[in-house]
């Protein structure tokens, strides 16, 4: 059980590159259905999946919510004492609530799908993207426990290739139903869109099952000595005897770790809705056009953010990795471990997210040339891009506060920040001087005050001494990356086009800055040998 289970398991740096890899696929192919969709059913049938979108995204929260990362920390703390009994009775009780969750909205969803697309969109043509995507909702449910289950073993793989494997059969299904349903109208288009999601969810969800059945079932046959292997009894730990835990602790317990996650996003999801309202009543108020308006706050949302969380698929992969890691050091009160793996966590989301900080902020032009077509997003994104370190940094911080059962300061924090930044789009945002600028130094206020405030809350949680050598060592860093970035660009002309260019310029930019890493102590050998494909190589 112990040999087999090691096979299994993957350590910290391990489960966080597997995730790194399957976060970087997901965000790249998310990338193709924002280029090709509105090609085949135009900006009208966007606008209509995207009015259903939201309200399927806050049925999400509620029925999933912090639901993954109770059971990924219970399920760590059950592995770490040797507990797979109790491994596989929290993933039955949490299945149960989420199911039943999922269910009881699918039917709230079903009933008020008229109401919803008469009354609060006010265009009932969304009714039947509305419809579409009411079966995801059992779907997920189910999908995100095992998620969890998973993730507590510190098993990265399923997770990582049932994502990649759903990504991939949603860009296919939901072109293919969108561009076969458009003779129909363009609400049956965006509804076809919305059916690929679906499908999608449906791959994900059976590559989900089929890694528990060959993984995790194939664990039985060697819970045990085999007749006449005395060798098998000095592999096998010996678990004390212990009663079962009752299903209400466990419910009680589950609840108690998501409710305050799920009200953290819930209190996220709904700043953004406030923040679109907002937002657009500001510029209204500042004199800019209601067109004019819609446009820059299309390019903020659509552009510009989604470019600047593309670096956030390791801070999300870190994240995941550290809430059960940080839970079975917990478990085991085992301080120095924990400061360890946040010292990690933190190194590696610094180390890592600020190159591409750099990159956008002195290749904005070029950047935002190659991807959208035009360079009007460019100084949208070089005013946020330097700020994007604290959202990197954000992330891990957010799991350890989670992971050390204190989900109730990071949902605290946010709501702060949240707070703030509405009050600071309604201060500048309705200012002329300002307009949609003001918008985006709101959202980089609130970057910073909830990353300081996380930031605190873990230092006074666990008394976590910060090394601010290194925090020196990265900002040298990005700014002699900076330099070389922009000497490259404008000073060594590569022939050809000007994605050649491009590449040319943020290729030395890297170079640089992993050399001066390499030099100053930032990324030692031992942790570049750490990667799989460097072990290949030596």
């Amino acid at each position: 059980m112990k040999k087999l289970s090691s096979l299994n398991k993957q350590s910290f740096i391990q489960g966080t590159l597997i995730l790194l890899a399957a976060g970087i696929i997901n965000r790249m192919l998310g990338f193709i259905p924002r280029i090709v969709l509105p090609r085949v059913i135009g900006a009208e049938g966007v606008g209509l999946y995207q009015l259903g979108y939201p309200f399927f995204i806050l049925l999400v929260t509620v029925i999933t919510g912090g639901l993954p990362l109770a059971v990924a920390k219970m399920v760590a703390e059950a592995e770490g004492k040797n507990r797979p009994d109790k491994s596989k009775q929290i993933l039955r009780t949490a299945l149960a609530l989420s199911l039943a969750l999922g269910i009881f909205f699918t039917l709230v969803a079903l009933a008020s799908a008229s109401w919803v697309s008469n009354v609060l969109l006010t265009d009932n043509r969304v009714f039947y993207t509305f419809i579409a995507m009411i079966p995801m909702l059992c779907i997920i449910a189910v999908s995100a426990v095992y998620r969890g289950y998973f993730q507590g073993r510190q098993n990265m793989i399923p997770s990582a290739l049932s994502s990649v494997l759903e990504s991939v059969i949603r860009i296919f299904a939901m072109l293919w139903f969108s561009w076969l349903l458009l003779p129909k109208g363009i609400a049956f288009a965006a509804a076809g869109a919305m059916i690929g999601v679906t499908v999608g969810e449906i791959a994900g969800m059976f590559a989900l099952l089929w890694q528990y059945y060959f993984i995790v079932r194939k664990d039985r046959p060697e819970t045990g000595p085999q007749p006449g292997d005395n060798s098998s009894i000095a592999t096998v730990p010996k678990e004390a005897p212990s009663e079962a835990p009752a299903t209400g602790s466990l419910l009680k317990r589950l609840l108690g770790i998501s409710i305050p996650v799920t009200a953290g996003r819930l209190v996220g999801s709904a700043s953004y809705l406030l923040e679109s309202i907002i937002t657009a009543r500001s510029l209204a108020l500042a004199g800019i056009a209601t067109a004019v308006a819609t446009a820059q706050y299309g390019a903020l949302q659509g552009m510009v953010i989604p470019l600047l969380l593309l670096p956030g698929a390791l801070t999300s992969s870190l994240a995941v990795s550290l809430v059960p890691s940080l839970s079975e050091a917990a478990a085991r009160k085992d301080l120095s471990m924990i400061h360890k793996r946040m010292h990690q966590a933190l190194r590696l989301a610094l180390v890592t997210g600020a190159p591409f900080a750099v990159l956008m902020y002195i290749l904005a032009v070029p950047l935002c040339s190659l991807l959208y077509g035009n360079a009007d997003t460019a100084p949208m994104l070089r005013l946020i891009a330097p700020f994007a370190v604290f959202l990197y940094v954000q992330a891990p911080l957010q799991a350890a506060l989670q992971a050390m059962d204190r989900p109730g300061r990071a949902l605290v924090n946010t709501l702060i920040g949240a707070l703030v930044k509405i009050l600071l789009i309604l201060l500048l945002a309705s200012q002329p001087q300002y307009g949609i600028y003001g918008a985006i130094i709101a959202i980089i206020a609130n970057s910073i005050l909830v990353t300081l405030l996380h930031g605190y809350s873990v230092i006074s949680l666990i008394s976590l001494s910060l090394r601010i050598r290194d925090l020196f060592k990265i900002a040298a860093a990005m700014i002699i990356m900076g330099a070389g970035t922009q000497f490259a660009y404008t000073s060594i002309p590569v022939a050809g086009a000007q994605w050649i260019q491009f590449i040319f310029a943020a290729t030395v930019g890297l170079l640089i800055y992993l050399a001066i890493c390499l030099l100053s102590g930032l990324v030692s050998v031992r942790d570049m040998d750490r990667l799989p494909f460097i072990k290949r190589w030596r």
